[in-house]
């Protein structure tokens, strides 16, 4: 199912490149992306000490402690998938193409989404500030066959909450399983029926707001954790590192002695 969502999701995004404003999302792609490359270390250490801004705390702060919330499961999850896989082909299929990926997504439904608000009167600013949920649909109805494409992304939105829960459950079922790679139904049945009822009662009691904070606050002390992680990464490769070249030394050494053995028995 996995694969089958980014097909369709591919397919959206180009559905929306060319019946959108397709010369102005290349424009955006561009210039927000030479944006980014020249201001990235701006960007990642911009804060607002001498103002009392709160962009800055609800969205890039929010975010990087979202995700450092999230990266025990992700990052289990992305071990599993890339066993077996060379630490270049992780870098590319795992940050570089990913990040790319983001980069024309957000310019196609973000471009089409600006230029409908800038040059077509879309009203989508006055749409996000009474239902965030709503822009996206109200930016699709616009397109052509926009009633059926709204559809889809409906479909897709479900589909990929889907596939969401049953990778969670994977993890989770490694995790409450001793390591094991390969859980068994039962325990998976078991975290998926528990992931239900919580989203249910946190949907019906209107609680999203406290796990979201709950899960920021994890986020601090993880943050530490990660640190000594890179640091472990960091002196394992180097030990690997010494590793191979103690190897690649003995086998030279070997190689040299039975050259020596071949010239002393002529």
């Amino acid at each position: 199912m996995s694969n089958t969502n980014l097909v369709i999701a591919v397919l959206l995004m180009v559905f929306v490149l060319v019946t959108g404003p397709t010369s102005f999302i290349f424009d955006t792609f561009t210039t927000t992306l030479g944006s980014y490359l020249q201001n990235i270390i701006n960007m990642s250490l911009r804060l607002t000490p001498f103002s009392r801004e709160t962009w800055i705390g609800a969205w890039t702060l929010f975010y990087w402690a979202w995700w450092i919330a999230w990266a025990p499961f992700v990052g289990t999850f992305i071990a599993r998938v890339s066993r077996g896989r060379t630490i270049k082909e992780f870098v590319i299929y795992v940050m570089i193409i990913p990040s790319l990926f983001g980069f024309i997504w957000f310019s196609v439904f973000g471009g089409t989404g600006l230029h409908l608000e800038l040059f077509n009167a879309a009203n989508l600013a006055e749409t996000v500030k009474e239902d965030t949920t709503a822009a996206l649909f109200l930016m699709l109805e616009q397109l052509p066959l926009g009633t059926i494409i709204a559809f889809i992304a409906t479909l897709l939105i479900i589909t990929f909450f889907i596939t969401s829960a049953d990778s969670a459950t994977f993890v989770l079922g490694m995790l409450s399983s001793d390591g094991k790679l390969k859980p068994t139904t039962r325990v998976k049945l078991t975290w998926g029926i528990m992931q239900s009822a919580i989203a249910v009662v946190l949907l019906i009691s209107g609680g999203l707001n406290g796990l979201q904070t709950a899960s920021i606050v994890a986020a601090l002390p993880f943050a530490v954790v990660l640190i000594g992680m890179c640091v472990s990464l960091l002196k394992a490769l180097q030990a690997e590192d010494r590793e191979r070249r103690q190897k690649e030394k003995r086998q030279r050494q070997k190689l040299k002695r039975l050259l020596e053995e071949q010239e002393l028995a002529k």
